[in-house]
């Protein structure tokens, strides 16, 4: 830990250089690029609460070392948050549901299960919640380290239940049911700061276990995820991700 304290400390990011990590089309649906400078390493090494650029890129971390060249590309998909949050739903919902269809149509015939996963922030760096959809099957499981549902972000739940019924339309498959939301029982923060951390946390593991299906029985059994509950540092984040900043 101290010595990527002090990689950090000798970068030029911390002497107000400002970096550009370039995600190509596999991480968002779109090329993407992202800026990371002083403040968003301050959020990790200061434990501070986390922004989209960081969320964004230890997405693209996990893309590039989890998921490149393998079958999990497949299963699993990212939707940018910088894209779709509830400032953007509040001032053009349209607009915002047509962002998710248009992700939606870039992936394959979603036809078998795979998970699209949508780190949703409640707008004005407020509170970060994991929204994961499988289109296959007309569910959605929400993973929320506070207590509550969705029903705290109506506005999104409307947005999301629409792309999925516009999106089944555009690809000419039966509804065959109503969209199933779950809430799932999953570990819970003991501060006002750690929400972004968790989501980062649930993607990950959900990943690294190749698991679509994210009930609650599957928390509960413990089948192997990371559950962090308290003094989350940047050691989660860069133990050894350190390289994109140096």
């Amino acid at each position: 830990m101290m010595r990527l304290e002090k990689m950090v400390e000798e970068s030029d990011i911390m002497h107000g250089v400002i970096r550009s990590v370039d995600m190509d089309e596999g991480v968002f649906g779109i090329a993407h690029s992202e800026l990371i400078a002083k403040e968003d390493m301050q959020q990790l090494f200061e434990h501070e609460e986390l922004g989209i650029a960081v969320i964004h890129t230890y997405i693209w971390y996990m893309y590039d070392t989890l998921m490149r060249g393998t079958e999990l590309c497949n299963r699993f998909n990212f939707i940018a948050a910088s894209r779709i949050n509830t400032t953007f739903i509040t001032k053009n919902p349209t607009s915002v549901m047509n962002e998710l269809v248009d992700r939606f149509m870039v992936a394959g015939d979603n036809t078998t299960p795979s998970l699209y996963f949508l780190p949703f922030n409640s707008g004005n760096g407020g509170h970060w919640v994991l929204v994961a959809m499988d289109l296959s099957r007309l569910m959605v499981y929400y993973l929320d380290s506070l207590p509550g549902d969705w029903s705290k972000y109506p506005s999104m739940k409307k947005t999301v239940d629409a792309a999925i019924v516009k999106f089944r339309s555009k690809k000419n498959y039966r509804n065959r049911k109503d969209i199933t939301w779950v809430r799932v029982q999953c570990p819970q923060q003991n501060n006002s700061i750690d929400c972004g951390f968790f989501v980062l946390i649930f993607m990950r593991d959900i990943i690294a276990l190749n698991h679509i299906d994210i009930p609650k029985m599957v928390w509960n059994n413990n089948l192997g995820f990371i559950l962090i509950l308290s003094d989350i540092s940047s050691n989660l984040l860069l133990n050894h991700e350190y390289v994109l900043f140096s």
